[in-house]
């Protein structure tokens, strides 16, 4: 058993509470079980207890053998000094305070339901995709959505702490925030970290410099990128190499290693170099795109502000000095609703929250309903499971329950896993 099993039990009161004593003999009654500590330090705060014909207010921490205090070295730590019960499954030993005092006890061995640890003991070992997989269906439909409606400002706080620390970094400037945030949203899974690199590396404000050129902002971003080192044969990469030699030495620039990027397993239209193309299509269209997401109402508007399509070299090159058949590189309505649900909705959500103008947090949830649901892997399991993903807010939602919760079996803090263990 694990003991954040005896965490549920004490937090939710899954046991029998009647003619509760300690190991000593002393009646206890539960006035309140304290606060759920998620931090170092005693398992919950600011309980209130009575023990004997004493009130009292303290911290309880739980184990499944008392003899864990001393494995732990809690009598070692001044914060396990305001304890006021140790609660365990069973006391193999009695636990005493660096005084000598005796740390009162209460074992919970026997008092648990036979069948809420049948179906802990079964969640537990399950190796389905999903540990509640075989009991899902029994879970009402009103506890599904106001958990995934959790489950999606989880995902939004998470996304949000990044772009706090962007914005930390920046002085609170949220074009060059939002420029970097885009990047990685250009990078999909494969090239988020080389794309955030490179945005780092060049800001903002050097391209702006350049948003009338955009052989210029070529340059920078393919010469950033460590992309432009080396001979080339064709003359449009040997233009750009040297611009950007002129470019790196006016800046004082240093580019990153070409090997930073992937290549392997993907498809030729999500190479790092057609990406870094539409990537400078965009920004020279406009530099300033955060002002613009403000302005917009329209799902359709917001499309039509990523909707570019680089053209000369790029209609017949994935790749520099790589002839290929001509195909539009332009960025596809599905590209185009991942950017607006890993870069808009975050940050717009966020300015909404920050210059407490909710009508900006509306607008990105609202986007989300809007938007179709994603596809992949993860969200046709589901399906399977018998959810109906209807749009990018359920999509959402969906992968953080199964990638923060489900692969790390947190069941016992889940709402749908409280319904199923009652």
């Amino acid at each position: 058993m694990q003991e954040s099993f005896l965490h549920f039990i004490w937090r939710w009161r899954r046991f029998d509470a009647n003619n509760l004593c300690s190991t000593q003999g002393r009646p206890i009654e539960i006035l309140h079980p304290g606060e759920w500590n998620h931090d170092a330090g005693p398992d919950f705060f600011n309980a209130r207890l009575r023990i004997g014909d004493t009130m009292w207010a303290g911290n309880v921490e739980l184990h499944v053998r008392a003899s864990e205090w001393n494995a732990h070295r809690h009598s070692e730590d001044t914060a396990y000094d305001n304890v006021v019960l140790h609660v365990v499954l069973e006391e193999d030993q009695p636990i005493v305070r660096p005084n000598g005092e005796r740390i009162p006890c209460l074992t919970l061995q026997g008092r648990i339901p036979p069948q809420i640890l049948e179906n802990y003991q079964r969640l537990d070992q399950d190796r389905a995709w999903i540990p509640c997989q075989n009991f899902m269906q029994n879970t009402p439909d009103i506890v599904r959505l106001n958990w995934l409606d959790r489950m999606l400002v989880e995902r939004l706080e998470q996304k949000i702490t990044h772009i706090q620390e962007i914005l930390y970094s920046t002085g609170n400037h949220w074009e060059e925030t939002f420029y970097r945030i885009l990047a990685r949203s250009f990078g999909l899974k494969v090239n988020v970290e080389p794309f955030e690199t490179l945005a780092r590396a060049l800001p903002l404000n050097i391209l702006t410099r350049h948003k009338h050129e955009l052989k210029q902002m070529e340059a920078l971003l393919f010469g950033q990128a460590g992309l432009l080192e080396g001979a080339f044969e064709e003359k449009h990469p040997r233009a750009l190499a040297k611009e950007y030699h002129f470019l790196r030495h006016k800046y004082g620039l240093t580019p990153m290693e070409a090997s930073q990027w992937k290549f392997l397993r993907l498809r030729p239209a999500n190479f790092p170099t057609v990406r870094l193309a539409q990537f400078a299509a965009l920004l020279h269209r406009s530099v300033h795109l955060f002002s613009q997401i403000l302005e917009v109402e329209t799902i359709r508007e917001l499309e039509h502000l990523f909707e570019v399509h680089p053209d000369g070299y790029w209609v017949d090159h994935f790749q520099f000095d790589r002839p290929s058949s001509n195909r539009p590189k332009n960025l596809g309505r599905d590209f185009i609703h991942l950017i607006i649900i890993n870069a808009v909705v975050p940050i717009l959500f966020h300015w909404g929250k920050t210059k407490k103008q909710e009508v900006y947090a509306k607008r990105a949830l609202q986007l989300l309903e809007e938007l179709p649901a994603e596809s992949n892997t993860i969200l046709q399991e589901w399906s399977t499971l018998g959810f109906s993903v209807k749009n990018a807010y359920q999509s959402q939602a969906l992968i953080h329950l199964k990638t923060q919760w489900c692969d790390q079996k947190r069941c016992l803090e889940c709402a749908i896993g409280n319904v199923i263990l009652k």
